[in-house]
């Protein structure tokens, strides 16, 4: 049953016999299933890297279960995990894609410097009858562009056009781009922000959507899609990630252990063994402040590599198991 929560079938039955015999041994669970030692051992080894299990020098087994609802939210928070990061790496193809592969098609087509993109996104918001989507990550606004993206904006919601917005959580310490989302917001634009974005987005009527082909250099190129199933796709990756995006004005979520969504990402991408510059620009701050956060990470997990750092991740219930 707990398969498609990323459960094998083996680890379930010792989990579940876990919780109806805690005083079981490894002996006993083996014997309770009809299965060998080995197999109960490598079951209790997934299960304790799923953090499924805890440590117990009262239990025979050596483990204790967690309670049957919090192994199910925990489950359940690793598969949202595993869905975001599939969908951001999807994004992630469609723009690398888009770069490989540039001519004009029936369901893309290619645009190629900034004017011709911006000459372009004029063209498609006057066509715009419902809503505009945007993934906005770069952190700190330059203030020439975001004035330049007033008067467009307000001719959209003037219209009646839906907008809404995902900043990075560190637009939040920027005075100017602070000002352009609070003008944003008194107009009737909504705005959230979320701790990294996978890239630069903007989709118009949940038809068309506009993304960079070089994720470094959002002037050098775009590629507008228009095929329905990856628009589809976008969609619902925006959704998703302003579903667990914070309003302005909201204070910082933490879990129960007191962890931050932006302190679980980096240890995700510290995990992923991406360097402290490529952690800047995902989190939009600065390098030096990339390797605090890094470093503080790292000591929190008494990790001395990246590497370690996510491996103790795992076991700590930080990041759901590769497993």
């Amino acid at each position: 049953m707990l398969q498609t929560l990323g459960l094998d079938p083996i680890a379930e039955q010792v989990y579940r016999v876990m919780l109806k015999h805690p005083q079981h041994g490894v002996l006993q669970l083996a014997d309770q299933l009809g299965i060998v030692e080995p197999d109960v051992r490598a079951a209790l080894d997934r299960l304790s890297a799923l953090a499924l299990i805890r440590s117990s020098e009262y239990s025979p087994s050596g483990f204790a279960p967690l309670g049957p609802e919090a192994a199910m939210n925990l489950l359940l928070a690793r598969q949202q995990e595993r869905l975001a990061l599939s969908q951001a790496a999807a994004a992630q193809l469609i723009a690398d894609c888009a770069s490989v592969q540039p001519q004009t098609s029936a369901e893309s087509e290619s645009l190629s410097g900034i004017e011709v993109i911006r000459a372009r996104l004029c063209q498609l918001s006057a066509e715009v009858t419902s809503e505009v989507m945007t993934f906005a990550p770069g952190g700190a606004h330059p203030e020439a562009d975001l004035r330049a993206s007033r008067e467009p904006n307000e001719q959209l919601l003037d219209r009646g056009v839906r907008m809404r917005t995902i900043y990075l959580d560190s637009v939040r310490n920027d005075a100017a781009t602070q000002e352009h989302v609070a003008w944003l917001s008194r107009r009737g634009g909504q705005v959230r922000t979320t701790t990294s974005l996978p890239v630069r987005m903007i989709i118009m009527d949940r038809r068309i959507a506009v993304l960079p082909v070089n994720t470094t250099d959002a002037h050098a190129g775009a590629v507008v899609l228009h095929g329905a199933g990856t628009v589809t796709a976008l969609c619902a990756l925006f959704e998703s990630t302003w579903a667990q995006a914070a309003p302005l004005g909201s204070v910082p979520v933490y879990d129960a252990q007191g962890r931050s969504q932006q302190e679980k990402e980096v240890v995700q991408m510290l995990a992923e063994g991406m360097t402290d510059e490529s952690i800047a620009k995902r989190l939009g701050v600065s390098p030096r402040t990339a390797r605090r956060i890094a470093a503080d990470l790292m000591e929190r997990l008494d990790a001395r590599s990246r590497f370690e750092a996510g491996v103790h991740a795992v076991q700590d219930g930080w990041l759901p198991s590769t497993r």
